[in-house]
């Protein structure tokens, strides 16, 4: 009796592979535009710079507690058009309610995006301390405390602020 020598075929052909890969390809590009990955990084930017507005905010209070009074106000006047890279930051480092390093870990952008603004108890109101930024991301705009003017005053329509349907620059703001 003779017996055929078989030969087994293991393995793919070149076409069953270019067909896996491209699915996976396919597979890949639409999980990139799911994530979108920019947006994320927005995201990630706002929730550090609310981080630091949060800070700044919790050191002036602490700042005030102490000295009844804000580092800008001087008799009664308010500093105006503050932003918080000014003076003041070096003041509250100075009276220990921030670390010495604060600047150099909140120098990458975030605080020329960061306003603080204050009313003045000679204007008849309680001295209080706004600080706010406007977010970039959609996640942000979109929240609900996304819905102050640049000068912490919540907007009269909130309903007109870029994350919920207007085309008005809406602040988050810590007040």
């Amino acid at each position: 009796m003779k017996i055929k020598n078989l030969k087994l075929n293991s393995g793919f052909t070149l076409i069953e592979l270019l067909i896996v890969i491209a699915l996976l390809g396919s597979l890949a590009v639409g999980l990139l535009a799911t994530v979108d990955p920019f947006e994320q990084l927005k995201k990630g930017r706002d929730t550090s710079t609310r981080n630091t507005v949060s800070e700044l905010y919790n050191s002036f209070i602490r700042y005030y507690a102490i000295n009844s009074y804000f580092p800008w106000t001087t008799n009664n006047v308010v500093a105006e058009d503050m932003n918080a890279d000014r003076i003041y930051i070096s003041e509250i480092i100075t009276a220990g309610e921030l670390k010495e390093k604060f600047v150099d870990l909140a120098t990458t952008g975030r605080l020329q995006k960061i306003f603080v603004t204050s009313t003045s108890p000679a204007t008849g109101n309680k001295e209080s301390v706004a600080v706010c930024f406007s977010p970039e991301s959609k996640s942000f705009r979109k929240d609900d405390n996304t819905m102050f003017d640049v000068s912490g005053i919540v907007m009269d329509d909130t309903s007109a602020c870029q994350g919920k349907g207007g085309s008005a620059t809406c602040y988050w703001c810590v007040q």
